[in-house]
């Protein structure tokens, strides 16, 4: 066997090894790609991450039974509570639900429609989820709801890689220039403000200022559209150090998945918890079907349900 020979050889076989372990590392970094709901059953399955894979877009589409507008960073709850509505109300089997940010859902409504891609979704809300402020603002503006009912609560935490590696402690590291926020754009997330009155709570307008204005500037702070999506991904793929999230979110990449992720919480002097709202459509195009949602979110199976994936009971 001749030197070159071996040489060769060699090369092929670290070349090999090579692209085998880019193969894991880049497996295992799609691995954490949305969505991260179990799929519908029946049909044929087609999904191709991150090109055509819908995250927030659940259930049968056509012609539904009831379709449900949530507010996005409930998405994981939705798989088992849908699943409970229909064994309680088997009359109802074709239910389609979203789960964007309440911003977008409620232009969706003004509007009529939705453009996603190539696809357009024009289906009325019989039901639409937000904060409680949030709502009374929108019922202000535009008398949509029917009937209300208040039925999770939900403070706020900060997401962190495994081991925290930039040793956040707090809000007021993530105004450390050393430290890459993932932050919800205020334009289309309410969260965004709950955040911003922590931050101020913490920090004052400075570290306000100096995580919305200073960092967003020089790219340190990166502004989302859809956080409950982006911000575990950021984190998860090692794109943002530090990302203020409900504390639901952190709970559920690192309790529920598994994640390789670490929640630091926020002292209740500092904290705001947010208080979800259901509302029932006046115009609900399924009246009786909205009626019974309305009624299922305040049973003891649903608060069960919120209560599996870390959400707090509302207060009575």
């Amino acid at each position: 066997m001749s030197l070159g020979w071996k040489r060769r050889r060699q090369h092929a076989l670290l070349a090999t090894v090579l692209v085998a372990a880019c193969g894991v590392a880049q497996a295992t970094q799609t691995d954490y790609l949305p969505p991260w709901n179990p799929p519908p059953t029946g049909g044929v399955s087609f999904a191709v991450p991150p090109f055509d894979a819908i995250a927030d877009l659940h259930g049968d589409i056509v012609d539904p039974q009831l379709t449900v507008f949530f507010a996005g960073n409930q998405f994981m709850v939705v798989h088992d509570l849908v699943e409970a509505f229909k064994q309680r109300y088997p009359q109802y089997q074709r239910i389609y639900v979203e789960t964007l940010p309440p911003g977008i859902l409620a232009k969706q409504i003004e509007t009529g429609s939705l453009v996603m891609g190539n696809l357009r979704i024009a289906l009325k809300p019989d039901i639409f989820t937000n904060g409680k402020s949030s709502i009374a603002e929108l019922q202000k503006q535009h008398a949509w709801f029917a009937d209300t009912v208040d039925y999770a609560l939900n403070p706020l935490a900060i997401m962190v890689a495994k081991g925290n590696p930039k040793h956040v402690e707090g809000l007021k590291d993530l105004g450390r220039a050393d430290v890459r926020v993932s932050m919800p754009n205020p334009q289309w997330e309410g969260i965004a403000k709950q955040i911003e009155a922590s931050y101020r709570k913490a920090g004052g307008d400075a570290l306000d200022s100096t995580i919305m204005q200073t960092k967003v500037k020089d790219g340190s702070t990166y502004l989302t559209r859809i956080h409950h999506r982006e911000s575990p991904l950021r984190v998860l793929q090692g794109e943002s150090d530090a990302a203020p999230v409900w504390s639901t979110e952190a709970y559920f990449q690192q309790q529920v998945l598994h994640r390789p992720v670490e929640t630091i919480a926020i002292p209740a002097d500092q904290n705001v918890t947010a208080t979800y709202t259901v509302a029932r459509m006046k115009d609900a195009p399924h009246a009786q079907a909205s009626k019974d949602f309305l009624a299922f979110m305040a049973s003891a199976d649903a608060q069960a349900i919120y209560r599996k994936y870390g959400f707090q009971p509302p207060k009575p």
